[in-house]
């Protein structure tokens, strides 16, 4: 390896003779190499770079916080000034016409905030009691969950289930519905159509999931895949035995034969969607102190105005004993054209054979420990994707909280005086409700030991703005009347004592 260098310094030195023949040889000043520390300018090049970016990173993440932070308290504030303006406008002056007000359209001047979850586990400071600052925890994004412990005391947890008690628990669901056949007469709707709809993946053929979903739906049933093939051999419907339903063997049932055979075979309690008793309380002027603290408290807790939560449903207690369940469901349906929400369809100005329970917001009170089961399961919660048929594979069925509770993404345990609570809907991107997160699906887990009690205030909105807006302006319009027949009968009652003594 050294030949080469030899080479080279035997041509240096031909060379410099032959020049010294000619001219004087100059002084050859030697070459010193400067050996330069590579290794150090890199790592210092690189660790400036790095700070720089991290620097830059933090100074992003805190600005980011900010942001949420005060575009949050702005946009609450914003919410709750523009329900006041609507509501002191209305009752004050009010449209001539309502009806007129009502087709022109309303302005859209209204905005419903909502929490930023930011992360799972991210934990937010509320407050909602004076003196005390509660923590909101994020249990997912998928819905947007959240849970608050200690948002009850176990004395207002107490008076609850009192109140409950004295006015009396029905049975959550009857134990086999009626009155099938003549909804699907206002229906208008062919077996032929109605084959289409129940076909989701348009195969030709009615897959035993498929007619699980519907009857679960449709009739409260709990059906397994063992009580289909029991009703298909009793009805005689199967021809080939193969499981599955082609339109001619469709075409054959009537609408409630599903129905006429569980009548006739008898259901248990167990069988049912749900089995719970239940009871409503109200929460406005004139009630139980607790129970209007507790509306006050959630109006804080979702930053709605208080004039929308005030207008949604009482709130629902319900009490599961040993054995009680809910099956997975959602509290509120997608909303197409030609349904009609429960709470505004005095407002709709059609009518329409779906109604659905337009519930915005489900806060969720635990009031009571469980000795054992009883958790509230979220099956799909945070998952990538959801696919109705995916939740009934290998006879692994997520939406039975009897069998499979243990295998959802997402289980909360029951603790007294904790609240949990999430969004049904997603946003539109302008302020106001957009379509149903079916993620929010979820259910109660079977009480193994001990009873369970719990209680719900849901939140209504319609997702048809101008609906929901006309719905309030007849409520606030009513609510005027009556406030001037009040005085009007007062004021008649005082010109009478007046007479009286004169």
């Amino acid at each position: 390896m050294m030949e080469p260098q030899d080479n080279i310094e035997e041509d240096d030195t031909a060379s410099s003779s032959a020049a010294s023949s000619s001219s004087p040889p100059p002084r050859s000043l030697p070459r010193q190499r400067v050996s330069l520390q590579k290794s150090s300018v890199c790592s210092r090049s690189y660790f400036m770079v790095v700070m720089v970016f991290f620097h830059v990173y933090i100074i992003n993440v805190i600005a980011l916080l900010l942001y949420v932070h005060y575009n949050n308290g702005s946009n609450t504030s914003t919410a709750n000034r523009d329900f006041t303006s609507r509501d002191n406008s209305q009752k004050v002056t009010g449209p001539s016409n309502p009806q007129t007000s009502a087709d022109s359209g309303f302005p859209r001047n209204m905005y419903l905030p909502r929490i930023e979850g930011i992360r799972v586990g991210h934990v937010q400071k509320v407050s909602l009691v004076p003196g005390k600052v509660h923590e909101m925890k994020t249990l997912s994004l998928k819905p947007l969950l959240f849970e608050i412990p200690g948002f009850l005391s176990d004395e207002e947890c107490g008076v609850v289930v009192r109140l409950a008690q004295l006015k009396g628990l029905m049975e959550s669901q009857v134990m086999v519905p009626e009155g099938q056949e003549e909804l699907n007469q206002q229906l208008n709707l062919s077996p032929e159509e109605i084959f289409n709809f129940l076909d989701l993946n348009q195969d030709g053929q009615l897959q035993p999931h498929e007619i699980l979903t519907h009857s679960r739906v449709r009739d409260g049933i709990w059906l397994t895949s063992e009580n289909l093939k029991e009703i298909y051999d009793g009805l005689k419907v199967d021809q080939d035995g193969n499981g599955l339903l082609s339109l001619e063997e469709f075409g054959r049932l009537r609408s409630d034969a599903f129905q006429r055979f569980l009548l006739q075979r008898g259901v248990e309690r167990s069988q049912l969607v749900r089995n719970s008793r239940h009871t409503w309380l109200y929460q406005g002027q004139g009630a139980h102190q607790v129970l209007q603290d507790l509306r006050k408290r959630v109006t804080l807790l979702t930053r709605l105005p208080s004039s929308l939560v005030e207008l949604s449903e009482p709130l629902q207690v319900v009490r599961y004993e040993q054995g009680g369940h809910y099956h997975a469901h959602h509290d509120s349906g997608p909303v197409y054209p030609e349904t009609a929400c429960t709470h505004t369809r005095l407002a709709a100005n059609t009518t329409s054979p779906f109604q659905t329970s337009c519930r915005y917001i489900t806060v969720l009170f635990y009031l009571s420990n469980v000795e054992e089961g009883g958790e509230t399961t979220f099956p799909v919660a945070d998952n990538r994707t959801y696919e109705e048929a995916s939740l009934i594979q290998n006879d692994v069925d997520l939406l039975d909280t009897r069998k499979h509770c243990d295998k959802g993404n997402l289980r909360v345990k029951p603790i007294k005086g904790t609240a949990v609570f999430w969004y049904n809907y997603l946003s539109d991107g302008r302020g106001w409700v957009g379509e149903q997160d079916e993620y929010s699906l979820h259910g109660g887990c079977v009480v193994t030991r001990g009873t369970k009690w719990v209680a719900n205030n849901w939140i209504n909105v319609d997702p048809d703005y101008q609906r929901q807006v006309r719905y309030q302006h007849l409520v606030s319009q009513q609510e005027t009347q009556e406030q001037e027949e009040l005085i009007s009968e007062l004021n008649t009652d005082q010109h009478t004592e007046t007479h009286q003594d004169l």
